[in-house]
């Protein structure tokens, strides 16, 4: 059983709560050995556990995907997933797979329940593979998102044109590399919070993203927080718990 059925036997009496504590207690994660599921990561957190795809094989994949649906996550999301282990996993679990990202998801994407919605946006076109997995995380986790793409500062004015989506977000996601000046930029324009993701795009002395990556640990404009290199899936999901904040 997963919480809410445990909690809906409590409630029509078909088991003591002491029982249902015991339940819970047990069913907080499972040990497969290669894995241990987290069933409670939603109940702490607000979402439930994402896969890191990497480094695993398709049957552990597959696996842990199963588990937790089985335990009542509705939606999982698997990042990092190459296509040929994409291909492979979809013999075990239906998925949507998002290739730009390397993202797939098992599950529906839930309708967007957010205060608002999330702006993504990038300095250029080469910046949206690690962009698109920052919009698709929150997308998953239930926030609506209008993307900008290619609107850095070496043409500024295609950024100010898109001033009224930015003004009203609840929250901008800035993806740059190069000199990574998009963040600071935006942070300028805008009064809700900007997350700062620096990718690894770039010539020789962006050092993979270090460069972008200083740039926007220095950002004059306050409101800028930045996550590491190429971490699309951390922005996103930081933006949409930022989303979700009602003050209520």
């Amino acid at each position: 059983m997963n919480t809410l059925d445990i909690l809906n036997a409590v409630k029509n009496g078909e088991i003591a709560p002491e029982e249902a504590i015991s339940h819970m207690n047990k069913a907080t994660f499972e040990d497969l050995g290669f894995a241990k599921p987290d069933y409670h990561r939603s109940v702490r957190q607000g979402a439930g556990e994402v896969i890191y795809g990497a480094g695993k094989t398709s049957e552990q994949i597959v696996a842990i995907a199963k588990k937790l649906m089985g335990a009542g996550q509705k939606t999982v999301i698997i990042t990092r997933l190459s296509p040929e282990a994409a291909a492979e996993v979809r013999h075990g679990v239906e998925i949507d797979y998002y290739s730009e990202a390397r993202l797939a998801i098992a599950g529906k994407i839930p309708e967007p329940d957010g205060a608002g919605y999330i702006v993504v946006a990038t300095g250029g076109t080469s910046d949206i593979p690690v962009a698109e997995e920052a919009a698709l995380t929150a997308e998953a986790l239930g926030s609506r998102v209008v993307r900008l793409y290619d609107v850095g500062v070496a043409g500024i004015h295609r950024l100010l044109a898109n001033s009224d989506e930015l003004i009203n977000a609840r929250v901008v996601v800035a993806v740059a590399g190069m000199e990574g000046a998009l963040a600071s930029v935006v942070g300028g324009l805008v009064s809700c919070p900007v997350i700062a993701v620096p990718t690894s795009v770039g010539y020789g002395a962006s050092f993979g993203g270090v460069a972008a990556l200083l740039t926007m640990l220095n950002s004059c404009a306050s409101g800028v927080s930045v996550v590491n290199i190429d971490n699309g899936f951390g922005a996103g999901y930081l933006a949409n718990m930022i989303n979700h904040i009602t003050g209520e």
